[in-house]
C-alpha cells in the first residue's frame, strides 16, 4: 500500500517565489543574479532552490535563511558538538545518511536537522524512537555534509539501528499517495493509515471512524450514509495510528486527554480532498474520526441532485430573487452544502458580490467570497455577517443560523434588499418556521423575511449491477396509488455494492414556498401541525411523497424511503 507523502519533491512556484521577495528585499537579488537564476531554473529541473540560489550567486547561509523564514522552520548554525550521537545509535547511521537529515542536541531540545526541507518530512519517525518533541531546523548542505562524513568516519564505533519507522511527515500537511519506499514496507503504520485513506476515496465515503476496542481497533466508513466495517487494526498499533493521524493533521500528540480538531490537505488518486479531523479521547483510548471533503461533490449541477423537474423551476426561481431569505433544512450529512454550493454556481459571479460566512469554510469557490467564522477571537457568524453587509454585497450564504443574533442579523440583512441562503437544523420544511420563532425572532418578521424553505435527505439508489424488478404487494401499490409503475426496485445485494444492494444516493425533497396565505399563517403564530397542514394544503409534497416518486422512477426502494421518513 502507497503511503501519504508531499505533493510536491521541489519547492513550488509560488514557495520559490517568496524566497526570492525576501532576497530582493535585502538586496541580495541583484538583477545579474535573477537572470542566472532564471537560466538554471529553466535547465535544471529536479534541483533543490538552495542548490539553484547558490549556483546563481547567493551565498547559502543567506539563502538557506530566507527558505527557513518562508517555510516556517528555524535556521541551525551547526557545530560539531550538536550531534546528538545517542539517537544516532538508536536511528542507526545509514538511515542518516540515506535521508540526508541528522539528529541534533542543543539546549537542552532534540533537534533534526536537514539542508533541504522536503528531507525534514522524517520527524515523526524521530519522534517515535525517542518519545519526545523534536524541532525541525534547517543548516547549510556544506555543514551538513562535513557532519555525515564525520559520523562514517566513525562507522565501526556506532552499530546499525533495529528500529523500524512507522510514519513520515508531511509539509504542511498536504500529502500524496506516491509509490512504496523501502522504508514503507517496513511501517506498518503508514501502510494502514495509506490504506485506510485511499479504501476510504476508492468506496466514495464520506467519514472514517477510527475506534478503539477490547481487542483491536476497528475502522468503519460511512458509506452512501450508512456504517460499514470495512477494515481492522491491531490493538497494540491504536496509538501509533492516531498519533500518525495527529501529525498529519498539525495536532498535539502529547495530549491525549480531551477533544482536538485539525485539517490534512491531500491528494489522493489522483483527486485533492480535504480531511477533517477529530479526535476524543475513551477509555479504551482516542477514537478518530475523519470527515472526506471531495471537490467533486460541489461541481455537480442542480440537475443532477434529483429534484423532479417542477421542483428544480420552483427552486432556480426561487435563488434568482433578489431578496429574502432561503432556508436549507436537514441533518448532519444530508447535502444541504452541496445544494447550497451548486446554487451559487448557477448565479452569475461576474455580475453578483457573492459572499459566504462558514465554520469551517469546507470547499473554495472561484469568484466568491469566503470567510471562516472564529468563535476563539469572536468573529461569530452573526459579526461577520454584519462585517459583510457594509461590502455591498448582492447574495449571503450563510453556513448556520444557530441562534438569535444571527438569525436577527440575516432577517435584517433580507429585508435590506439582500438575498440570504443558509442552513437550519429541523427535520421537515414548516418546522423552520416556528425554529424561528422560538429562537426569538417575531412572527410577523418571519413572515415577511423568508421566502422559501428545502428539507431534504439522501437516499440510498438501488444498485445498478445487482438491480431487480419485482411487482408491488398491495400495501406497496397504496403507497404508490398516482404513480404508473407495474414493478418496483429491490436491493439485492453484490460483491459491487458490499452486499448492500445499494450503490450512490438521490436527494429527497420537501419544497415549501411562501405565499400570502402562508404568511398571514405564520404571522399568527400557529402549531407546526397545522402550519404543517396548511402547507400541503397549499401545495407542498413532503418528503415521503417525493421518496415515493423516487420509488416509481426505479431509483430506490420503499424500505430506504421509510428508513429515511417513516
Amino acid at each position: 500500500m502507497k503511503p501519504l507523502q508531499s505533493v510536491t519533491e521541489q519547492p513550488t512556484v509560488s514557495f520559490a517565489q517568496k524566497v526570492i521577495n525576501m532576497l530582493h528585499d535585502s538586496g541580495e537579488f541583484a538583477p545579474d543574479i535573477e537572470n542566472r537564476f532564471k537560466q538554471l531554473q529553466r535547465n535544471s529541473r529536479g534541483r533543490s532552490l538552495c542548490d539553484l540560489l547558490v549556483d546563481a550567486g547567493i551565498d547559502e547561509h543567506k539563502a538557506q535563511q530566507a527558505i527557513a523564514s518562508v517555510s516556517g522552520f528555524a535556521f541551525h548554525q551547526l557545530e560539531d558538538d550538536d550531534i546528538a550521537i545517542e539517537i544516532v545509535e538508536r536511528i542507526g547511521l545509514s538511515w542518516c545518511c540515506e535521508h540526508r537529515v541528522i539528529p541534533l542536541k542543543c539546549d537542552g531540545k532534540f533537534l533534526v536537522a536537514a539542508s533541504t526541507v522536503e528531507d525534514l518530512f522524517h520527524v515523526d519517525d524521530l519522534m517515535f524512537v525517542i518519545g519526545e518533541q523534536v524541532e525541525q531546523v534547517l543548516v547549510t548542505t556544506r555543514a551538513l555534509r562535513i557532519a555525515l562524513e564525520c559520523l562514517e568516519k566513525q562507522c565501526d564505533e556506532i552499530p546499525e539501528s533495529d528500529a523500524t519507522f512507522i510514519a513520515e511527515e508531511c509539509m504542511e500537511s498536504s500529502l500524496d499517495l506516491k509509490s512504496v519506499t523501502a522504508d514503507a514496507d517496513s511501517s506498518p503504520v503508514v501502510s494502514t493509515v495509506s490504506s485506510m485513506i485511499e479504501t476510504a476515496v476508492r468506496e466514495n465515503a464520506s467519514d472514517i471512524h477510527f475506534e478503539p476496542r477490547a481487542d483491536d481497533s476497528i475502522m468503519r466508513y460511512r458509506i452512501d450514509g450508512v456504517l460499514h466495517d470495512l477494515m481492522h487494526a491491531d490493538q497494540s498499533i491504536h496509538n501509533a495510528i492516531v498519533s500518525r493521524i495527529k501529525i498529519l493533521a498539525n495536532l498535539d500528540i502529547a495530549e491525549r486527554r480531551i477533544p482536538q480538531d485539525g485539517r490534512i490537505r491531500a491528494t489522493i488518486l489522483g483527486r485533492p480532498i480535504d480531511l477533517r479531523v477529530s479526535t476524543v479521547p475513551t477509555p479504551k483510548g482516542e477514537k478518530v474520526v475523519l470527515r472526506l471533503l471531495d471537490d467533486k461533490n460541489i461541481r455537480i449541477g442542480l440537475s443532477d441532485l434529483g429534484f423532479q423537474e417542477e421542483t428544480l423551476a420552483r427552486w432556480q426561481s426561487e435563488i434568482s430573487n433578489p431578496h429574502g431569505i432561503i432556508l436549507v433544512t436537514g441533518p448532519t450529512g444530508c447535502g444541504k452544502t452541496t445544494t447550497l454550493y451548486s446554487s451559487l454556481q448557477e448565479m452569475d459571479r461576474e455580475r453578483l458580490n457573492i459572499s459566504t460566512v462558514e465554520d469551517p469554510v469546507e470547499y473554495e469557490l472561484d469568484g466568491i467570497t469566503q470567510i471562516q467564522v472564529h468563535e476563539q477571537i469572536e468573529m461569530t457568524f452573526a459579526k461577520a455577517l454584519r462585517a459583510l453587509l457594509r461590502q455591498d454585497p448582492d447574495v449571503v450564504l450563510l453556513g448556520e443560523i444557530r441562534d438569535y443574533e444571527t438569525a436577527s442579523t440575516a432577517i435584517q440583512a433580507a429585508m435590506t434588499g439582500h438575498l440570504v441562503l443558509s442552513t437550519l437544523h429541523t427535520n421537515d420544511a414548516p418546522s423552520s418556521m416556528t425554529r424561528l420563532i422560538n429562537i426569538g425572532i417575531e412572527p410577523f418578521l418571519v413572515a415577511s423575511a423568508v421566502n422559501a424553505v428545502l428539507a431534504q435527505r439522501l437516499a440510498r439508489k438501488v444498485c445498478s449491477k445487482c438491480l431487480e424488478m419485482k411487482k408491488p404487494s398491495a400495501q406497496e401499490k397504496e403507497l404508490l396509488k398516482g404513480y404508473a409503475c407495474k414493478e418496483i426496485p429491490h436491493a439485492v445485494g453484490c460483491s459491487s455494492c458490499r452486499g448492500s444492494g445499494y450503490a450512490g444516493r438521490v436527494g429527497l425533497y420537501e419544497f415549501l414556498i411562501m405565499d400570502d396565505e402562508l404568511r398571514d399563517a405564520i404571522a399568527g403564530n400557529p402549531s407546526i401541525t397545522a402550519f404543517r397542514n396548511l402547507a400541503i394544503e397549499r401545495g407542498m409534497v413532503n418528503l415521503q411523497a417525493d421518496g415515493f416518486a423516487k420509488v416509481a422512477q426505479g431509483l430506490t426502494t420503499i424500505d430506504e424511503i421509510y428508513r429515511l421518513t417513516h
